[in-house]
């Protein structure tokens, strides 16, 4: 059976939609590390966060704040949770002026799978841009594939070096599409 994989994103051509901001404790202050969101990891218990946001507009069931933190109505959550429990966690976040539960989704795994021969372009950082700490990882990639027999059993994970893309295998971008989960937007791996 062939497995299809795909990169769940935020549906930025929504008319009227909202646009999250940066996640802050309960003091009102960022989170120290607002890149936490996607490196792949289980995140320690944080209080409930909060976040702001900078365009009002439509509240969407998938969007991505500030960072690239995936936000998730709790019905999303609740799918996720029940389709992949062991790799997704959910921590909740209280949303300027939305009542509704929302979660920031932590996808707990960093999978190494890019097919470097099958992606249409990558570059990776070189001693010459002067960042001796990213030298040999990625700087941008277009046209993604992933090497699929890499995966295993994986079906909500982040891709060992470029972690911001969130990958889900094709039963949760069916049962987010069956579910008519909004501001989801989705590209073949």
């Amino acid at each position: 059976m062939v497995r299809r994989y795909f990169d769940l994103s935020d549906d930025m051509t929504i008319p009227g939609r909202w646009v999250l901001g940066t996640p802050t404790d309960t003091q009102g202050r960022e989170v120290d590390d607002p890149w936490m969101f996607y490196r792949g990891q289980q995140l320690p218990d944080m209080g409930r966060l909060k976040l702001p946001m900078d365009v009002p507009g439509r509240a969407l069931d998938f969007s991505l704040a500030a960072f690239a933190a995936p936000v998730v109505h709790a019905r999303v959550a609740s799918a996720l949770t029940e389709l992949a429990p062991e790799e997704v966690q959910t921590l909740p976040v209280e949303i300027e002026g939305h009542s509704e539960p929302f979660f920031i989704l932590v996808a707990t795994q960093l999978i190494q799978c890019i097919d470097e021969k099958a992606t249409e372009e990558f570059q990776k950082w070189t001693p010459e841009d002067g960042r001796p700490e990213k030298v040999g990882k990625y700087r941008d990639i277009w046209g993604m594939r992933i090497n699929a027999a890499q995966v295993g059993d994986a079906k909500v994970f982040r891709a060992w070096g470029w972690p911001i893309v969130l990958i889900v295998r094709e039963e949760i971008r069916d049962a987010l599409e069956r579910m008519g989960a909004t501001g989801t937007k989705f590209e073949e791996v």
